[in-house]
């Protein structure tokens, strides 16, 4: 008899308990999600450089110290052409070399010329002798 009332005791207190309410979803917020703002891009102002001192090179005359027209002139199209600011880089390629120059104002409002020329292999691109690289795309 003590185990029938044991168990309708537990079978009445079981009654008694109650189950966690259900979770409640996540409120829904009337206010949009807050999202970075997408960084606005500006270009500063390009100064050219105070003095754009010109390489000083052997064999490197009648390409340093000309204009973009004139070099277009002695090499032919170049295979690239960019501007940045006053800045200017043409690139000009043969099977011998790669020459890169580069162009700035030398003051301000004046025609960019060429004041500096890198010239390397296609192949490899370790640097060649920029004498040697002009008369190569010269007589190309």
């Amino acid at each position: 008899m003590i185990r029938i009332g044991i168990a309708l005791l537990a079978l009445i207190l079981g009654g008694c308990a109650t189950t966690p309410p259900p979770a409640k979803p996540a409120p829904v917020s009337a206010k949009p999600a807050l999202t970075k703002p997408a960084p606005t891009r500006v270009r500063p102002a390009r100064k050219p450089p105070p003095s754009a001192v010109a390489q000083v090179v052997p064999g490197v005359e009648g390409v340093i110290g000309n204009d973009a027209a004139g070099l277009v002139r002695q090499f032919g199209t170049p295979r690239l052409d960019v501007i940045e600011g006053d800045a200017r880089k043409l690139q000009f390629s043969g099977t011998a070399c790669v020459l890169d120059a580069y162009l700035y104002p030398p003051a301000a409002g004046k025609e960019p010329l060429a004041t500096y020329i890198d010239a390397r292999r296609p192949s490899d691109g370790q640097d060649v002798d920029r004498a040697a690289c002009i008369a190569a795309l010269r007589g190309r």
